[in-house]
Order: C-alpha cells, then sequence, then structure tokens
C-alpha cells in the first residue's frame, strides 16, 4: 500500500473489483488475478480502519476535560 493510498481509494477499487468477478467476464487466471488484488485491499481497507479506531480510543475525552482511551463502541445498527 503507497503512502498515498486512502481508504476510499483502496475501497473503490475494491468495489470496482468485485464487480469484475462478479460480471463474470474474466478467463479463469484473470479472476484468479482479480481476487488476489482484492484480498489485498480488503486487508487494507481493515487495517486502515483499525488505525482509525486506535485514533478515535485515543481521543476520547472524559467530562473534567482530560483525555482517555476508551473502546469504540459499534452502533447497534452495524
Amino acid at each position: 500500500m503507497s503512502d498515498a493510498a486512502t481508504f476510499e481509494a483502496l475501497y473503490r477499487e475494491l468495489e470496482e473489483a468485485i464487480r469484475q468477478l462478479e460480471a463474470g467476464d474474466l478467463s479463469l487466471e484473470e479472476s484468479l488475478t482479480l481476487y488476489s488484488r482484492a484480498t489485498s485491499l480488503v486487508e487494507q481497507c481493515n487495517a486502515l480502519l483499525d488505525q482509525a479506531e486506535l485514533r478515535v480510543r485515543q481521543v476520547m475525552a472524559r467530562p473534567d476535560g482530560s483525555l482517555e482511551a476508551e473502546p469504540f463502541a459499534a452502533s447497534p445498527t452495524a
């Protein structure tokens, strides 16, 4: 993953890979190569999400104004 790769760019590339795979117009070799790339994109996206979660934990403010690392609570609709 390059330093300039953003979550949004990686996610767009992943969506395009999925679209191509679902279309079924690729050869087996092309499908396997694209599947491998998509797997890598998923890992990169997950790593960026993990980093974002850590940043959220580090920036949670306490009522007294001090900062405290708290676990990120996922919304119940997720």
